[in-house]
Formats: structure tokens, C-alpha cells, sequence
């Protein structure tokens, strides 16, 4: 409550982090993480095969350069502007969850800020010397080894902020130690990068594969290798990253298993759940066949075809970001931060004083009859806007229609008791952190949404109105 809360009405706070963050990780993970190693190793065969063959070295060479370029274009471009992205959305969307990890990962952070920038610059030389390090073989190893340095810079990147991923889900034993060395290797770090490595890995070679499918005409005489190649990578990886998930799977609270029905089939479809799993399997299942035929028969890879295993590949990864994301509800970060930026600490002062008073960016701190809706739009910016919207992705009256299964005029006194007592119903959910006044208030706004719906302007498009907040000192308290 310390900052004023911008608010997307129409896709809502948690798209717009959503969207973006997907689609960088994806970039991340594809053409970087394990695309970096998957060119180098490549780079690395041709070299070999130079020695005795320089024809087929040098088509091995130029495949690698070609899959490298592509990887330049779109990390430089796309994968760049969506990793600032994703600094802008998180600071706008939840502030005080970003403010808290910046001050418990700042010296990871600012590591992880030199590394980028270093496989900013290798990822350049790397490209841009590629032709002159043909010139002669101790050129040639030079390169391989700006290859490796780039792709060893690349899995850093994702190793730091992996391990902020997994504090958000379990601190671990950071909430009583407040160390950054806790905060760091908490109990899903080393799990999770052990599913994460492999997945880019795999990821990297279905994208590879289809690209080198394109590339290559059916005439090039090495083309067969080269697939089969990086068919073996496909499935060297997989079984990896199955042990990966299932390490990563048994380490995760098992409150948060709870919530995997509603996490992937979403409210609505959460009854859904055996079917989309089987659906996931069969889409992974897709995946190895590929990878096995192009290890075995590589001529028989239908080239129009191996844009399904690249799709099934980025579907599976927005959709774990989707899970994990969502799994670790009501927290933004685990037992120590509601979704809603709220500590949890200060949960009890707030239901019993109420959120209005403390928060400098609405005029209204005491409700009365003139001002009740006012004051519950205060307050569902407060308390819900960080998922919700009024009518847009995620609508709360919708949300409420759906549950009373009608059409009929929301009661203000039935949401008021079922959103007190919300988050033993629906544990994803945190509790409500007003006082009763607010809680009625909110009822009243989501009420009179339904009737006369309004878009819920942000403060960025209506600005704020700002109170001075005096707080006193009991001196007999010192």
C-alpha cells in the first residue's frame, strides 16, 4: 500500500505480467539457454569432421552458423525487450513483492545483471567473428571456446533467477534466518533447476530440428546426420528432464499439489483435470516419437510436421510457468507476502483498523452511506486488483454470477460472508485484509458493478488522491 496501484481493467494486471513473462521465458529457454550449447556442439562436430572431411565440416559449420543467426535476431530483439518487460509489468503490476526481493536477492540480482551483460557480449562476438574463424584452425577453437563461455554465461542467468523463483514458492528457513544464503538455496532451487536445464536443453533441439529441416534441401548429403544428430539431443534429454519433474514435483508443498486442478483447468474447468493431464502426456509422447524416428530415420521426418513438436514445446513451458505461478497462492511469497502485496504480518493490524487509513493514496479513511462505493472501489484496488478486474479477464461479478449460478442481482450480504471466509473454502485465494466496514463497502462496489457496470480506470488514467497519514507515539510505550 505504499505505492499507487496501476490497474489494466480490460486483461488485467496478472495477463500483462503473464504474457510477457511467458514469452520471454520461452525465448530464454529455447534459444538461448539450451540453444547456446546445442550451435556450439554442432560448431564443435563440424570441426572434427573438418580433419578428415572439409566438405562435410563445412556443412556442419554453416548449419551452426545459420541456427545462430536466427538465435541473434530474435534474443536480441524480442528476447531483449521482453526480459525489460518484465521489470516494467512486475513493478507496475505488484511493487511491493518486487521491492522485497530486490532487497533480499540484491547482491544476486546485480550478479545476475554483470553475467547478462557478459553473454550480451560474447553472444556478439560470437556471431560476429563466426566467418573470420574459419580462416585457420587456432581461429576455430577460439570460436568453439566463445561458444562454450556464452553458453555457460546463458545457464547462469537462468540459475540466479531460478533461485528467485523457487524463494517465491518456499523461502524455506529465510523467514526466520533472513539471509540471502537462505533465501538462495531454499528447498525448490536445485529441484527446480534440475528440471529447467534439461527442458531447455530438449527445447533448443525441437527448434533446431525444424529449422535445420527447412534449411537443409533434401539433396545435401549430410543433411540425414545433421538431423539424426540433433534427434539424439532431443532424446538424450528427455528422460533427464522426466527425473527433473519428478524431483521437482515431490519437493513442492504438498498445499500447493492442492491447487494444480484449478492451476492448469483454471475454475471452470478444474473437473477437467485427469483429461488435460493425459492430454500433456500425449503431447510429450508426440515429442519422443519424433525424436526417435529422426534418430533412426532421419529422411523420414516430415519437415511440415516437426513444427509440432516446437509448439508442444512451448505449450508445456507457458503452461508450467502458468502452474507455478498459480500454485503458490494465496502467496506471492511463500508465508511471507499475499497476492495482494499485503505482509502477512501486518494482516492483523489491518483487520482490525482497516486498510484505508494506511494507505496514502485514497482520500476516503472513514466510510459512511455517501462515500460506501467509493470506498469499496478503494478497497477492491487494494485487495483484488492485483488478479482481478471489474469486467474484464478474471471478473469478480463474473466470478460471482457463476458461483450463485444466476443472473439475478448480487447480494451484498451473501458475498460479504462468503469473502470473509473465502480462503478456507478456496485456499488459493487470501484472506480479506479490511476491517467489516471495508468488507461491506466491497460488497456494496461489486454490487453496483453488476448493476451499472463501469470500466475501473488505474491510476495512471484517473490519477490518485493523496492523504497525509499522521500516525502517534505512545510515549508510556518507549
Amino acid at each position: 500500500m505504499d505505492f499507487p496501484l496501476f490497474h489494466l481493467d480490460f486483461m488485467g494486471n496478472r495477463m500483462l505480467v503473464a504474457v510477457i513473462a511467458i514469452t520471454h521465458v520461452i525465448i530464454n529457454h529455447a534459444l538461448a539457454v539450451g540453444f547456446a550449447p546445442l550451435v556450439t556442439l554442432l560448431e564443435f562436430r563440424g570441426y572434427l569432421k573438418h580433419k578428415t572431411n572439409p566438405e562435410e565440416g563445412k556443412a556442419w559449420d554453416e548449419m551452426a552458423r545459420k541456427l545462430l543467426f536466427i538465435a541473434f535476431i530474435v534474443t536480441t530483439t524480442a528476447g531483449a525487450l521482453t526480459g525489460v518487460g518484465i521489470w516494467f509489468a512486475a513493478s507496475l503490476a505488484n511493487p511491493a513483492s518486487l521491492g522485497s526481493l530486490i532487497r533480499v536477492f540484491y547482491f544476486a540480482w546485480f550478479t545476475e545483471w554483470i553475467i547478462f551483460v557478459l553473454e550480451v557480449v560474447f553472444i556478439m562476438i560470437y556471431f560476429l567473428t563466426w566467418k573470420k574463424s574459419g580462416e585457420s584452425s587456432l581461429n576455430k577453437k577460439k570460436h568453439i571456446l566463445f561458444g562454450l563461455w556464452l553458453s555457460i554465461f546463458s545457464w547462469l542467468t537462468m540459475a540466479i533467477i531460478v533461485a528467485i523463483l523457487g524463494f517465491m514458492m518456499d523461502p524455506g528457513s529465510w523467514v526466520e534466518k533472513k539471509s540471502l544464503f537462505t533465501g538462495v538455496l531454499n528447498p525448490l532451487y536445485i529441484p527446480q533447476l534440475l528440471f529447467r536445464t534439461p527442458v531447455a536443453m530438449m527445447m533448443a533441439g525441437t527448434v533446431g530440428l525444424m529449422i535445420s529441416a527447412y534449411v537443409l534441401k533434401k539433396n545435401n548429403k549430410w543433411r540425414n546426420e545433421i538431423l539424426r544428430y540433433i534427434s539424439f539431443w532431443i532424446l538424450l534429454w528427455m528422460p533427464v528432464a522426466a527425473a527433473g519433474a519428478f524431483l521437482y514435483y515431490w519437493h513442492i508443498p504438498r498445499a500447493m499439489i492442492g491447487n494444480l486442478p484449478v492451476a492448469l483447468g483454471t475454475q471452470q474447468f478444474q473437473d477437467w483435470y485427469g483429461s488435460l493431464v493425459i492430454v500433456a502426456i500425449v503431447v510429450v509422447a508426440i515429442g519422443f516419437t519424433i525424436g526417435i524416428l529422426g534418430t533412426i530415420a532421419p529422411r523420414r521426418l516430415p519437415k511440415h510436421l516437426l513444427i509440432i513438436p516446437v509448439i508442444a514445446s512451448f505449450l508445456f513451458l507457458g503452461t508450467f510457468e502458468r502452474l507455478r505461478e498459480f500454485i503458490r497462492k494465496p502467496y506471492v511469497i511463500g508465508e511471507y507476502m499475499y497476492a495482494n502485496g499485503i505482509l502477512v504480518e501486518e494482516y492483523p493490524l489491518y483487520q482490525q483498523t482497516g486498510i484505508l487509513m494506511h494507505t496514502p493514496y485514497s482520500a476516503i479513511t472513514e466510510i459512511t452511506e455517501e462515500n460506501k462505493v467509493a470506498a469499496g472501489e478503494a478497497v477492491f484496488t487494494i485487495a483484488c486488483s492485483r488478479c482481478h478486474t471489474t469486467h474484464g479477464i478474471s471478473s469478480v461479478v463474473r466470478k460471482f454470477e457463476r458461483m450463485y449460478a444466476s443472473k439475478e442481482p448480487l447480494n451484498a450480504e451473501a458475498m460479504k460472508t462468503y469473502i470473509k471466509s473465502m480462503h478456507n473454502v478456496r485456499h488459493y485465494m487470501p484472506p480479506f485484509p479490511g476491517n467489516d466496514a471495508e468488507l461491506d463497502a466491497l460488497a456494496e462496489f461489486v454490487a453496483h458493478q453488476q448493476k451499472r457496470p463501469r470500466k475501473l480506470d488505474g491510476p495512471q488514467v484517473k490519477g490518485v488522491d493523496v492523504k497525509e497519514i499522521v500516525y502517534e507515539i505512545n510515549k508510556t510505550d518507549k
